[in-house]
C-alpha cells in the first residue's frame, strides 16, 4: 500500500486520547438540461486596417466605420442563457467605462473604446427581442448592449423575461472610436489592440 494511505488508516486506527480537528469539504456545482455553443464569423475578428494619424481628428474622437459579425448559438435543447463579456483590455476604455479598451500607446495613452451591440435576433426562427440586466438577473428591459457590465439574454417580442431557446443568430455590431489625436503620441506605429471574450452563462 502507498504511505498516504497507510497514514490515513493509522489516524483512522488513533486512540480516542489524541485530539481531533476538523475540516469540511464541499463540492458544487450543476447538471443542465443541454449545452450551448457561441460561434463569430470570422473567428470573432474586427480589422480596421491601417490608418494614418491624419485620418483621426485632432480635437475630437473619430469614430471608426461599424463593423459586423454574425453570432450563432447551437443548443442541444431548449435552454435558458445569458451572454456577457470579459474585457481583455480592462482599464483602457478610453471613452465610456462600459465599453471595451482598444489598448494603449507605449506612452500609456488610452487608445479608445469599442462597444458591442446586438441586433435583430432571431430565435428558433422567430424574431425575439434583445433584453439586459444589470442586477444579476433580478430585473430586464429592452437593449441592444453586449459587454461586461451587464447580462444580455433574448425574450419574445412584446416581453422582458428571458425565455428557453435552442437555436439563435444575430447581428453583432462594433461601434470603435478613437480618443482626439493631440492626446495621443503617435511617432511610431500603434497597434488598435481592443480584445474581449464572449461568455455564456446558464440561467
Amino acid at each position: 500500500m502507498d504511505r498516504v494511505t497507510l497514514a490515513f488508516l493509522l489516524a483512522a486506527c488513533a486512540p480516542g486520547a489524541f485530539a481531533a480537528s476538523t475540516a469540511d469539504l464541499s463540492v458544487s456545482g450543476a447538471i443542465v438540461p443541454s449545452s450551448c455553443t457561441p460561434t463569430l464569423t470570422n473567428d470573432g475578428l474586427i480589422d480596421h486596417g491601417k490608418m494614418t494619424a491624419k485620418d483621426l481628428q485632432a480635437t475630437r474622437p473619430t469614430l471608426l466605420a461599424p463593423a459586423e459579425l454574425r453570432l450563432e448559438v447551437h443548443c442541444d435543447g431548449e435552454t435558458f442563457f445569458t451572454l456577457t463579456t470579459i474585457d481583455n483590455r480592462a482599464g483602457t476604455s478610453a471613452i465610456n467605462w462600459r465599453d471595451h479598451g482598444l489598448g494603449l500607446t507605449p506612452n500609456d495613452e488610452k487608445l479608445g473604446s469599442v462597444t458591442f451591440t446586438l441586433f435583430d435576433p432571431v430565435a428558433d426562427e422567430n424574431a425575439v427581442n434583445v433584453i439586459v440586466s444589470r442586477n444579476g438577473g433580478s430585473s430586464w428591459s429592452a437593449s441592444n448592449y453586449l459587454g461586461h457590465e451587464g447580462l444580455t439574454s433574448f425574450a419574445a417580442i412584446g416581453s422582458n423575461t428571458p425565455m428557453a431557446l435552442k437555436d439563435l443568430n444575430a447581428r453583432l455590431r462594433a461601434f470603435s472610436i478613437i480618443v482626439p489625436a493631440n492626446a495621443l503620441t503617435l511617432i511610431d506605429e500603434v497597434p488598435v489592440d481592443g480584445q474581449a471574450t464572449l461568455q455564456l452563462k446558464y440561467l
